[in-house]
């Protein structure tokens, strides 16, 4: 004898999904999953520029990028504020950058008990060193777009960055009180 299905709210039919199937995330869609992939990516494409050559990992990279965009010293907080870098990772990246003598500490001229940091004169090479490479790495990781579609997504990004409260520009972290 065939089966036979009612309409009520307890049974469905063959074909209709279930909830365990409309309950579950396709993480190939998912945004927050595909960005930390593509975050991966991109920063391991990019720290085998800084890594094989100048022997720095990512989170001092990261203290270097921050003060090389920066002609005033800045305190290390200030640095894991705009790179959403914990506050450890970012004092042992400092300790390794000083040990090299890349970095060197400052007098903070607000507050004498605290100190801030700067790139030394070899910090300073080394970053300006790096540039050039980054730059056409980022290129070359990018060049799947086409110039509208780049400035579309940097749009895009920048969009999302606000939506999340992110310091996007040197100006904007000056004015967060780091």
């Amino acid at each position: 004898m065939p089966r036979v299905f009612s309409k009520n709210a307890n049974s469905r039919s063959p074909k209709e999904p279930g909830p365990e199937i409309s309950l579950r995330l396709n993480l190939f869609g998912f945004v927050p999953f595909r960005l930390n992939r593509l975050a991966s990516e991109v920063s391991s494409a990019l720290s085998s520029e800084y890594h094989t050559r100048y022997g720095l990992d990512i989170p001092e990279w990261r203290v270097l990028a921050t003060l090389g965009l920066r002609r005033e010293a800045c305190s290390a907080q200030y640095i894991a504020h705009c790179t959403r870098t914990h506050k450890s990772t970012i004092s042992r990246a400092v300790t390794a950058l000083m040990r090299r003598q890349l970095v060197e500490r400052v007098e903070n001229k607000d507050d004498r008990r605290e100190f801030d940091l700067r790139l030394t004169r070899k910090g300073k090479t080394l970053y300006e060193q790096l540039i050039p490479r980054l730059r056409r790495k980022e290129q070359e990781i990018m060049a799947c777009l086409t110039r509208q579609e780049q400035r579309d997504f940097s749009h895009m990004l920048g969009k999302i960055e606000t939506s999340l409260k992110l310091v996007q520009t040197i100006e904007q972290a000056g004015e967060s009180g780091y």
